[in-house]
């Protein structure tokens, strides 16, 4: 089971209004993190997860952007729009500062929603599996692993773990190899005992804002490798021009032309999805959709990717 984690940016939250039916059908359940303050196109998203009788996690309490303050709008949504759905389910995001009582408070407001917790950060996780110890067989806890190691997942053991992992090692365009490991998880996630795994697909754990001025455009397109025991590499197609921040339309041909020649090539590995035929009808038309649709399309094919390996 994939559990794709989204911070709830535009492009991001259309990616999960489209694939939705692609979730549905291979039991992927999106965790998404809400950073902006209108909550129309989460609750877009979330609708068309709904519709699609599929299932989603929302963090409500976020550490970044515009909730981290205050998350009562998402809690409002929740129960306002999505209130005895079993499918949209409550994320309890865990960090350091949070103290138990903390945790817990807002664990049991959210239980009409079946809450999940979302490990990034606390340091208190025997103090924690102890209060939640008479709910744990039937509890989700997922677990991004930077912030929670083995000892540290073994406090939950009688739950449900989903193991989230950063295979995206984010860095300045220019400065990409063209390719690189992302991940085995999606291999070896049952093998740690898990009965899920999870990625911040072609975005990383790092947040910002905004990504500032392109000096240089990249497609990142993963791809699973037969060869290499079915571990997911990921290409960074990188354009030539690195030096200026006009012309981003130039620079998105340049990488795409990259892309399209590694295709051509035979020997790629990319997998024909419906993000990669996007790919083509652009190159053909020489149409710049803008870098926020790239990002789409790069998402949605690392999804496809991972539905036809694990169907």
């Amino acid at each position: 089971m994939y559990y794709p984690y989204f911070r709830g940016k535009q492009f991001e939250l259309i990616t999960i209004r489209d694939m939705a039916g692609v979730f549905s059908d291979n039991n992927f359940i999106p965790v998404i993190e809400p950073v902006r303050e209108s909550l129309g196109g989460l609750k877009k998203a979330l609708s068309a997860v709904h519709a699609a009788e599929g299932h989603a996690i929302v963090i409500v309490n976020p550490y970044h952007g515009d909730h981290q303050e205050d998350g009562a709008g998402i809690t409002a949504l929740l129960q306002d729009e999505f209130i005895g759905t079993s499918n949209i389910r409550a994320g309890v995001l865990l960090r350091n500062e949070m103290t138990i009582d903390e945790a817990m408070d807002c664990y049991n407001q959210h239980l009409d929603h079946n809450p999940v917790l979302v490990h990034a950060g606390c340091n208190v996780p025997k103090s924690l599996a102890a209060a939640l110890e008479n709910d744990m067989p039937g509890l989700t806890n997922v677990f991004v692993e930077e912030h929670s190691k083995l000892l540290y997942r073994r406090h939950f053991d009688k739950s449900t773990r989903i193991l989230i992992r950063d295979g995206f090692k984010r860095q300045r365009n220019a400065d990409y190899p063209e390719l690189e490991e992302f991940s085995d998880l999606h291999v070896t996630y049952k093998d740690l005992g898990m009965a899920g795994f999870g990625d911040f697909l072609m975005v990383g754990d790092a947040y910002s804002e905004s990504g500032g001025p392109a000096y240089a455009v990249a497609i990142h397109l993963t791809f699973i490798d037969p060869d290499k025991d079915d571990v997911m590499y990921v290409y960074h197609f990188v354009s030539d021009t690195k030096d200026t921040p006009s012309d981003p339309a130039g620079k998105f041909g340049q990488a795409l032309d990259k892309l399209i020649a590694k295709l051509d090539s035979g020997t790629s590995n990319i997998l024909e999805t419906e993000a990669i035929k996007e790919f083509k009808a652009l190159h053909e038309k020489g149409h710049f959709p803008g870098l926020g649709y790239v990002k789409k399309l790069s998402m949605k094919h690392h999804i496809e990717t991972l539905a036809d390996y694990l169907g």
